[in-house]
């Protein structure tokens, strides 16, 4: 017998705010325990709530990057349960008018391998709403203690259709959602502090029925990678559970990441158990075109967008785009560059490399790889290359490489975007090798200084004499006899073996370009 899994998600997602949500003491994290509340945050007698409009301008700015239908009027109900974590015992929420209805998420599964890119899918969403988040409960032996800190600290809930139909894509949406996030300055949707957490309702139907199965919930799932699992987990329990000829039974659940297993917690809530009702304290919202119009100019490109721009405009492949466009930092760190080695061709006599583009390819070890563009980009991605693809190259392998190496960060990072720039110039106009530029590189990343100066202070010049070059070449062929019938033979690469000796000889001086026209001349007998 087939299944098929439907998956739906609740992802509540911490607003990025000074204050809470309907009281001014700070929201933030790591406090010592109970210093960030005040009468409102502990709910005592006669106090009264206060909106704070900066979360409600992050809630309708999230909207409008997903599509939503932002609400013209939105209003507060009361959320009425006891959880020992929760002040008030009900919690200020929205039931039946959220601020944002539909929407989607666009997602990119895994493609067949890590240099082809998946399919990407649209992620229907029911509704986003706000709310304000409850304490915590810290658990030590036999005493549990509450930490009011995170009471009251805005909450977005994003619901989506029960739209999707794996535990790999359930992974996916969760990476859209939190790229999302953090390009929109949402939140940093740290899942460790709590800032991003996810529920997951999970059911199984034969294949091709229609009706949907009775939902599982996997409840406060703290990790992508357990919120995956957890869903992979359900479902295989719920398949033995249906063969074995049992039932599933509507609850929820805890699964357990370390240990890989579940247990049930307690039968699911319906709405009517909340006894949802409107809240008296607070007036109902009107969200009028001119909030609407100044919330969207702030809005960014979102990151497939993006991701589909850097194919058509910059020709990069998957295999850059892949490891850019999911930090928002090092996209804008590459774009700077890209803007610092524009302005230094325009001020350079250097033709436009981009119309040799076999000889400028050849000036970065050879040809690059491209993927194949996704459907609606140009073919002209695949084309001649520009310095964009050295510039992100540089980037996305030896800047982040040497920061992860460092245990620093890009904004610590002595690397600026003019020295990719400068460095990338130098390559393309044969100052200095390939291996030379890793050299540089690396004293770039201790020191700061400019790759231009450490060339002229340590004299590394790429040599062009074309008499030591010839004297070079004739020396390599001398010294490789079996390369040189191999190549002779057809086998293209056999080259490589003379072309190391030069640069051996050169120490890294040689021009790569220029010996593979003098060795090539050479051993055609000219």
């Amino acid at each position: 017998m087939q299944y098929e899994a439907v998956i739906g998600l609740e992802v509540h997602v911490q607003v990025k705010t000074r204050s809470k949500m309907f009281t001014r003491v700070a929201a933030g994290y790591g406090e010592p325990p109970n210093t960030l509340t005040d009468p409102v945050v502990l709910a005592l007698p006669g106090v009264l709530p206060v909106m704070n409009q900066a979360a409600l301008d992050q809630v309708i700015k999230v909207g409008l990057m997903l599509g939503c239908e932002i609400a013209p009027v939105c209003k507060w109900d009361r959320k009425n349960y006891f959880y020992p974590d929760s002040p008030k015992n009900y919690q200020i929420s929205q039931y039946d008018q959220p601020i944002c209805r539909g929407g989607v998420v666009e997602i990119e599964l895994p493609g067949p391998s890590r240099n082809v890119m998946g399919e990407h899918k649209q992620i229907p969403l029911t509704r986003i709403h706000l709310e304000e988040d409850v304490g915590k409960l810290n658990h030590a032996g036999t005493e549990s203690l509450v930490d009011y800190n995170r009471a009251g600290t805005p909450l977005m809930e994003i619901v989506s259709e029960p739209a999707l139909h794996s535990a790999e894509e359930a992974f996916a949406y969760l990476t859209a959602l939190k790229m999302v996030m953090v390009y929109g300055g949402i939140s940093d949707c740290d899942m460790e502090k709590g800032q991003m957490r996810c529920d997951a309702n999970v059911s199984i139907r034969r294949a091709g029925e229609q009706k949907l199965g009775t939902k599982v919930e996997l409840k406060n799932l703290n990790s992508i990678s357990f919120v995956r699992d957890g869903i992979a987990h359900e479902i295989r329990r719920q398949i033995t559970v249906v063969e074995a000829g049992g039932t599933i039974v509507q609850e929820t659940r805890d699964y357990d990441g370390q240990t890989g297993t579940s247990q049930s917690l307690r039968s699911k809530e319906m709405a009517h158990d909340y006894r949802y009702f409107p809240d008296p304290d607070l007036m109902p919202v009107k969200v009028d075109e001119a909030w609407k119009d100044r919330l969207r100019a702030a809005c960014p490109e979102l990151p497939f967008d993006k991701q589909r721009r850097f194919f058509g405009e910059y020709r990069l492949p998957y295999t850059l785009t892949s490891v850019l466009v999911p930090d928002l930092s090092i996209c804008d760190f590459f774009e700077n560059a890209v803007r610092e080695g524009r302005s230094i061709r325009k001020q350079s006599s250097t033709p436009d490399p981009t119309l040799n583009p076999q000889a400028y390819a050849s000036s970065f070890g050879g040809p690059q790889p491209m993927s194949v563009p996704p459907a609606g980009v140009a073919p002209s991605a695949q084309g001649a290359q520009s310095f964009y693809y050295p510039t992100g190259t540089w980037i996305a392998n030896d800047l982040l490489r040497e920061v992860a190496s460092a245990k620093s960060t890009l904004l610590n990072c002595r690397v600026r975007p003019e020295h990719i720039a400068d460095l990338v110039k130098l390559i393309e106009d044969c100052v200095i090798s390939t291996p030379i530029a890793k050299e540089i590189f690396r004293e770039i990343f201790v020191t700061g200084e400019m790759p231009t100066a450490i060339v002229g202070r340590k004299g590394l010049r790429q040599s062009t004499d074309a008499g030591e070059l010839e004297k070079w070449c004739v020396e390599a062929i001398a010294a490789n006899p079996k390369s040189v019938v191999d190549f002779k033979g057809g086998k293209e690469n056999a080259i490589n073996a003379m072309k190391g000796f030069v640069m051996k000889q050169s120490k890294g001086k040689a021009n790569p370009r220029l010996v593979d026209e003098i060795l090539r001349r050479k051993l055609a007998g000219r």
